[in-house]
């Protein structure tokens, strides 16, 4: 990889709005990802919200098993250790994102204004890098206006 990137991850709205409120300080993935700290990752909140609603920077990427992860980020990932452990069942191997500096849109971008400029595109199961050049990166810097959170 060549440094940072832009990423655009699907998430459910409770788990965007507990990182808006910090009480999630960490994403987490089954599936190992490549990842840089200092990558922006864009949260597009599934449907029946469909829109990407903020930011966040990627401070760190840790990968280590279920239980290391929870021992260490259990009280910051938003979860309930039941939940954490459904989550991870059968992998050997989970992945968490560090989140710092998260801002939230002040208008959310829909999917339908993303479809406008991109009618190809598609919300990414896992994720999806962004080029500089992408809709949604054109879209942000033109019309949105970004505030910080906690």
């Amino acid at each position: 990889m060549s440094g940072p990137q832009n990423l655009l991850i699907s998430l459910e709205q409770r788990h965007s709005e507990k990182i808006f409120s910090g009480t999630k300080k960490i994403e987490l993935r089954r599936r190992s990802m490549n990842v840089e700290p200092g990558s922006t990752v864009w949260m597009y909140v599934k449907l029946p919200v469909g829109s990407v609603v903020g930011s966040a920077t990627v401070s760190d990427v840790i990968r280590k098993s279920p239980s290391r992860l929870w021992a260490d980020f259990g009280e910051i990932s938003g979860l309930s250790r039941r939940e954490f452990y459904d989550y991870f069942s059968g992998i050997s191997q989970g992945v968490a994102l560090k989140l710092k500096n998260v801002q939230r849109l002040n208008a959310p971008l829909s999917l339908a204004e993303i479809r406008k400029r991109s009618p190809s595109f598609h919300p990414p199961q896992f994720f999806a890098r962004l080029s500089e050049q992408h809709a949604i990166l054109k879209l942000v810097a033109n019309e949105r206006l970004i505030h910080s959170e906690k």
